[in-house]
């Protein structure tokens, strides 16, 4: 028996994600929920939903899909809502996945708040709450974990991590929030963010920083203890940023991390290009070291005793941890393929499947998901703790942390 499972918010992100969820083999049933009807219509009149889905399971707000029987919902919605929404799901008793930021507000405090709560509802409610961060299954990272598991890097000596995201990329912000402030969601949010302005709050790229934070936390199973981090003021009066109300334009941190790794991040969204790929990131180890899809491995066993280093190339399909055939399947007839095994996933470096399979696979065997909240929290006190340090030019500060999840705790929830 599968599950069920309600798409909280069909805009351009959240559509991207419906038929993958619609089509997983443990999804039995599928709900819709927009504020904006047309959207739930592009899906509901087509055929080849009818399946999974009834125009009975059609919600016009959060409110309405929370009191369904609904197993879980998937959050797709503006980044000043997700913590919010998740939690107020997770105490009607759904599971959520949802997308990031976990919040994106210019007050720093107000977000490591929600952090707590979204810890505490957790514990409380024992709902299972997954984090979409599309780093964590990029080809990079999974590699990357399995050679941390394998003991391949030795000790983490030095990572880096980072997102480089011009305002006028081929991916425009202007485009974007110009796109999200037209929504009714947008149009209260323009009413809201008076309140930031009245105070004098600014914020900053660091509190969106998953997408260079993830990389580097999820492979070394470590969290940041100590940041220090400056910023750069936009210089010509760019409207972007008073629209955005960020302090700068872009950001980099130092963190010490609890393993006594040292980590760079940034977050840019005023440069040229970037340096390599623009979101990905480094791990060097006493014996291995993982850099744009090159490993680097001296093969250490003792001090003193390394061979000669050994420079091995990879594919991205080479990374990849493979998924469950029938998922495969099921996804090939989404993407029009008719092969089993010819397989490409795609969506930010192929990550959309993956977070898809994992959320349904943890929701119906009743397991912690990989991208759990202790995950989420994580990646984003350091971008909060990043930019108070920024505002007071670079003065070291310790950075939370709420502790490894329960696992032993969540038992299954999902017959």
């Amino acid at each position: 028996m599968g599950i069920s499972i309600g798409l909280v918010g069909l805009g351009a992100f959240g559509s991207a994600f419906a038929d993958l969820f619609k089509n997983h083999p443990l999804v039995d049933r599928v709900g819709l929920c927009d504020r904006e009807p047309e959207r739930m219509e592009k899906f509901a009149s087509r055929e080849d939903w009818k399946d999974k889905f009834n125009r009975r399971d059609m919600y016009s707000s959060l409110e309405e899909i929370c009191r369904s029987d609904l197993d879980a919902l998937v959050i797709i919605t503006q980044h000043w809502l997700h913590a919010p929404q998740a939690v107020k799901a997770m105490e009607h008793g759904k599971h959520v996945y949802c997308a990031v930021p976990l919040l994106c507000v210019p007050d720093g405090d107000e977000i490591l708040e929600w952090c707590d709560r979204l810890i505490e509802t957790c514990k409380r409610t024992g709902m299972l709450f997954m984090y979409g961060e599309t780093t964590y299954y990029r080809p990079a990272a999974m590699f990357c974990r399995r050679k941390a598991a394998e003991g391949a890097f030795g000790d983490f000596v030095y990572a880096e991590g980072e997102y480089f995201h011009d305002l006028d990329s081929e991916c425009s912000l202007r485009e974007v929030i110009a796109h999200r402030l037209r929504s009714k969601a947008g149009a209260e949010w323009i009413a809201e963010r008076e309140k930031y302005r009245k105070r004098g709050i600014k914020g900053g790229p660091m509190h969106y920083p998953t997408h260079s934070t993830c990389g580097t936390v999820c492979v070394m199973k470590a969290h940041a203890v100590k940041v220090t981090a400056y910023g750069y003021r936009n210089r010509n009066n760019d409207p972007y940023f008073k629209e955005t109300d960020e302090e700068f334009s872009n950001e980099v941190a130092l963190f010490l991390m609890s393993n006594g790794a040292t980590v760079r991040i940034c977050e840019f969204r005023e440069v040229a290009g970037s340096i390599a790929d623009s979101e990905t990131f480094r791990i060097m180890g006493t014996r291995g070291t993982y850099c744009e899809n090159t490993w680097k491995e001296n093969f250490r066993t003792e001090p003193f005793t390394a061979k000669p280093l050994k420079v091995t190339k990879l594919t991205d399909a080479e990374m990849r941890d493979p998924l469950p055939p029938e998922v495969v399947r099921a996804f090939n007839k989404v993407y029009g393929v008719d092969s089993d095994s010819d397989f490409t996933p795609r969506g930010h470096g192929g990550s959309h499947p993956y977070l898809v399979h994992e959320f349904v696979d943890a929701v119906a065997h009743g397991r912690l998901p990989a991208i759990n909240a202790w995950e989420a929290v994580r990646y984003t006190a350091m971008g909060v703790m990043a930019h108070k340090s920024a505002l007071r030019d670079g003065e070291t500060l310790n950075v939370p942390d709420w502790g490894d999840p329960p696992v032993d705790s969540y038992k299954r929830t999902v017959s």
